[in-house]
């Protein structure tokens, strides 16, 4: 079995543009991958068919070590544009591999080790300001069957906080605590924003509200500054969403310098790359936990990931805070169930693309807003989910 055919395809999903690998055989068979990054999906797209197809075209795809190896070897600059092209490939190739011997491709990286894989909500509190209305999304949130909630307090904070906006991310806090109960784990996204000083004095703050972690609280390439913060806090720290080798994941767990490794497997070299990360994280006592803010094809990577690795924790959900079409794109592939995850037994990521869906949602230039713009807010997820309803089309997502 030889790889013959490369295929890319961009769907605008409101807030991103999806882009999408896939792979075929000269047997038949294909196999699905995930290249979305923001801002960036056709510089990918252009690196996948001018760098990418020409090294893995003729190649059988059981060689993944091969293939994925030496195009980490090649690659010379390296960065997150070339490794997202990679490791869409790479998780094109296991979908192959699973379809090829007729078992998913979770049974193939060890099998399973959880019964289940719990969520966490992202993307629900989109286009809400004041902490009234974080509260009510919180509870709608946690109707839906969610029992941990992930949301940035921030607005459009850098490096520092003055006084007023370290009171508002405290009340906003605290208003999602109140409303969700204690049973409810919270994790505070900092996306990066302040200094490491700036950082330990708010995660102090937030300590009596028993976030279950503060994530990326400094500029993700400062890890010698993340395990400062860690070594002051007394809450859980996460992060690891934007580094992109092995040599980065190794840094960050001999520093020590989180609790838990939110590799992205999207943007890390794919599925194998993050169960290396994981490995190396696992005698430190370090759990993991896939960051998956983009696309379904993504999502299903992470799900096979999770429930076959054994210091798995907890796997980020946008699906259900997205735009009304997002499942449609891969056929109505639908695996959230009352703020859980449920994998199927089917052969390879067990999902397609859906051509004609993706047709329907053409590329839009620059959908993803800047953090430090006052429109995130408002153009957060489900402000746009809930926009995109009014004027778009709405196949069923069941």
């Amino acid at each position: 079995m030889r790889l013959n055919g490369f295929e890319t395809f961009l769907a605008n999903a409101g807030l991103r543009n999806y882009l999408f690998v896939r792979l075929r055989t000269d047997t038949g068979l294909t196999g699905v991958g995930e290249a979305t990054l923001e801002w960036q999906e056709r510089t990918v797209q252009t690196v996948l068919h001018e760098w990418v197809e020409g090294r893995i075209l003729g190649r059988d795809p059981f060689d993944i070590e091969a293939i994925v190896g030496g195009m980490f070897r090649d690659q010379y600059q390296g960065g997150s544009t070339v490794m997202t092209a990679i490791s869409a490939v790479e998780i094109a190739l296991w979908d192959i591999v699973g379809k090829a011997v007729g078992q998913p491709v979770y049974r193939l990286l060890g099998g399973r080790c959880h019964a289940t894989i719990p969520a966490y909500a992202n993307g629900w509190y989109g286009g809400v300001r004041t902490p009234a209305e974080y509260a009510e999304r919180a509870r709608s949130a946690v109707a839906r069957g969610y029992r941990a909630l992930k949301f940035d307090p921030f607005g459009t904070a850098w490096k520092v906080l003055d006084r007023e906006a370290a009171e508002s991310a405290e009340a906003i806090v605290a208003a999602v605590r109140e409303a969700v109960g204690p049973g409810v784990r919270l994790m505070i996204e900092f996306h990066g924003r302040l200094s490491a000083g700036a950082a330990s004095t708010m995660i102090r703050r937030l300590e009596r509200f028993d976030p279950a972690w503060c994530e990326e609280p400094v500029a993700p390439e400062c890890l010698e500054l993340l395990a400062e913060v860690k070594r002051s806090a007394r809450c859980p720290i996460a992060a690891g969403e934007r580094l992109y080798t092995q040599a980065d994941f190794y840094r960050l767990t001999t520093l020590r310098a989180v609790d838990v490794v939110q590799m992205d497997l999207a943007h890390c070299g794919g599925i194998l790359a993050g169960k290396k990360i994981a490995a190396m994280a696992a005698p430190q006592d370090m759990l993991v936990a896939p960051h998956c803010s983009i696309g379904p094809v993504a999502l299903a990577a992470c799900l096979h990931f999770d429930v076959s690795t054994p210091n798995f924790l907890v796997q980020e959900a946008f699906a259900e805070f997205d735009v009304p079409w997002r499942n449609a794109l891969v056929g109505g592939w639908n695996p959230i169930k009352e703020g859980a995850f449920v994998i199927e037994d089917r052969p390879g990521l067990g999902l397609e693309l859906d051509e004609q869906a993706i047709a329907e949602h053409p590329y839009v230039a620059n959908a993803f807003p800047s953090l430090w713009d006052g429109e995130w807010q408002t153009n957060f997820t489900q402000d746009r989910r809930e926009e995109s309803s009014r004027s778009g089309p709405q196949p069923d997502e069941a």
